[in-house]
């Protein structure tokens, strides 16, 4: 008896100044925020976009809507696979989520890679030019965006740092992507193709590297 009265001491000693958790919105909650974001992100770009010059390039030619749609797809098929793979005991199969849409997105820029193929650039900056202007941009966009995500993603304290920050990589880069085009009225090329791969890499690595981040206590 004394030894349960002194394990009962001991437990209300540890409880005495815990408090509550807040419960978390569900996953597609907290992606639909975080597209939110994406959105708002969109409607400011319009403003100083040429909104029919853009409808304009994205009609010429199939490969070009394709891009942007699939993109669009992966940035909001990524957030919701990180969300609910922040969750603990989520299935790690939520990483394929936005596979299909991933490859989609690739097919589509090598389509209009090979369509500008030996095309003389458009753009008074040349092909390295407009790849500087896109490796630019879209690590510009992403800082809001990867910030934004990571804050999200750390409350939830993921057991699969990695892979969530993985994937939640992808949809940062996705989505800057699909706002680079408010900003960069060029067909797809070589070196721009080149340029979105090295941006999409360095967003993953940069939230792998802060992936610990993910798994601190929120205080």
């Amino acid at each position: 008896m004394a030894r349960e009265r002194t394990l009962d001491s001991v437990v209300a000693h540890l409880s005495a100044d815990l408090r509550p958790v807040r419960r978390l919105p569900a996953p597609p909650v907290r992606a639909a925020a975080w597209i939110g974001l994406m959105a708002a992100m969109a409607a400011a770009l319009s403003v100083f976009c040429d909104l029919p010059a853009l409808r304009d390039r994205l009609a010429a030619a199939p490969d070009m809507w394709l891009a942007v749609a699939g993109s669009t797809a992966t940035a909001m098929l990524a957030a919701l696979a990180a969300f609910e793979l922040s969750v603990p005991g989520r299935s790690p199969r939520w990483a394929l989520l936005p596979m299909p849409t991933l490859i989609l997105w690739a097919w589509a820029s090598g389509l209009g890679c090979l369509r500008t193929w030996g095309a003389p650039s458009p753009s008074a900056l040349g092909p390295v030019g407009e790849a500087g202007h896109c490796l630019t941009h879209i690590l510009m966009m992403s800082v809001p965006l990867m910030t934004v995500m990571m804050v999200m993603v750390r409350r939830a304290c993921p057991l699969r740092p990695n892979i969530t920050a993985l994937v939640s990589g992808l949809a940062v880069a996705a989505a800057s992507a699909t706002l680079l085009n408010f900003d960069h009225p060029y067909d797809a090329s070589a070196t721009d193709l080149l340029a979105h791969l090295v941006a999409v890499l360095l967003v993953i690595i940069a939230n792998q590297l802060f992936a610990w981040r993910s798994t601190a206590p929120v205080r």
